[in-house]
């Protein structure tokens, strides 16, 4: 049973690490939990600056719903970044709802998106719980934009480009080969879900404001976007690309993509799953440095429009894994003061407000000031 009020679920990944540095700045307490003692101990000690001062405990546990719930009973809010989520999210969702506590996680897994939707979010709305998946850097500061931009009255579709400077931690590259072999991509066209046509699978060229160069971009399983965005009556379209600005590992990923999905179509879903890893780590086999802002930069660029109106909003940031640490954190802080906007299944934005997740992301120089074009 947990001490503390939130569980950090994968404390010890790179993302992990950093929910807890920005969870030390807002002097909340938490367990930092996963499978190993010794590597939470280690990634704690190691990793995550003036840890010394922060108030947590470690705790190890096996990955199923009863030991889950164990650990959960006692927490107000469960963070998890744990994936790939549409294969291990179902245990701590469970495991959360069981032990009467909010739930997060990182994921940009369409499909859990989906399933969380429809299968889990009627139930946390019936205890009162937020169920949120999906709140990081690659969806929820996009998400702001497009919020900003839905502030002008009148625009239904949206057009959202999501870029970043870096490598994808080990994890990602994981859950990015899982979700290619196990899953379909969607957007949104007049509130149905349409698959991405093949072509439209490939890479395309994006126009990515402020450069002359054009970007390469993917519709990187869909994102969390148009399911966000389903049950918003403002918006009947959303279609969403993204990428890395590092042209070279754009050009790899499809190539890699289908040799490994070639290689495995026959195997059993364990097998499967073990050769998706090895591929990874032949991706990514080492947690990335710690970002570096003048490297790691992120762009999100949200065209939004309607029959009589247009809107443009583009938001510069940089550390796109700690814009993903710091907005977990801080809805932690958030939940454990006040209940969220939206109970059940939200966005970050719809639980927060994307006013206030954009104040956040500033105050701590993560994010320049938004850069929003309205045309009547």
């Amino acid at each position: 049973m947990a001490t503390k009020p939130v569980v950090v679920y994968g404390a010890s990944g790179y993302t992990g690490r950093l929910i807890c540095e920005y969870l030390r700045h807002y002097h909340v307490p938490f367990v930092a939990a996963g499978r190993s003692e010794d590597t939470l101990k280690a990634s704690m000690d190691s990793n995550v600056p003036g840890i010394e001062t922060a108030d947590y405990e470690i705790a190890a546990v096996d990955h199923d719903v009863a030991a889950l719930t164990d650990l959960f009973k006692g927490a107000s809010v469960v963070l998890n970044t744990v994936g790939p989520f549409s294969e291990l999210g179902p245990a701590a969702v469970e495991a959360a709802l069981a032990a009467g506590a909010h739930y997060t996680d990182t994921t940009g897994e369409q499909d859990w998106l989906i399933t969380c939707d429809e299968q889990y979010g009627a139930k946390f709305a019936e205890a009162g719980l937020l169920l949120a998946p999906g709140i990081a850097q690659m969806y929820t500061t996009g998400e702001i934009a497009a919020q900003l931009c839905l502030e002008e009255p009148g625009l239904d579709t949206l057009d959202i480009a999501v870029f970043w400077g870096g490598s994808p931690t080990i994890a990602s590259t994981r859950t990015i080969l899982v979700n290619a072999a196990g899953s379909k991509a969607h957007y949104l066209e007049q509130n149905t879900y349409v698959e991405f046509a093949e072509a439209e699978q490939g890479l395309v060229p994006l126009v990515v404001p402020g450069q002359h160069e054009l970007a390469l971009s993917l519709p990187w399983g869909g994102t969390s976007h148009p399911v966000w965005f389903k049950r918003d009556p403002r918006v009947a379209n959303c279609k969403v690309r993204g990428g890395v600005f590092n042209a070279a590992l754009m050009n790899g990923v499809p190539q890699i993509v289908a040799a490994a999905l070639e290689a495995t179509k026959d195997m059993t879903p364990d097998d499967r799953n073990a050769a998706l890893t090895e591929t990874a780590r032949q991706v990514m086999n080492q947690m990335p440095p710690r970002e570096n802002p003048r490297v790691n930069k992120s762009l999100d660029s949200v065209h939004a429009s309607g029959p009589l109106g247009r809107a443009h909003c583009v938001i510069h940031g940089n550390s796109n894994y700690q814009q993903t640490g710091l907005m977990q954190a801080y809805a932690a802080y958030s939940l454990l003061q006040t209940p969220p906007k939206r109970v059940g299944f939200a966005s970050g934005c719809q639980a927060f407000g994307h006013r206030e997740l954009l104040g956040v992301l500033r105050s701590f120089g993560l994010v320049a000031e938004p850069q929003l074009t309205v045309q009547h």
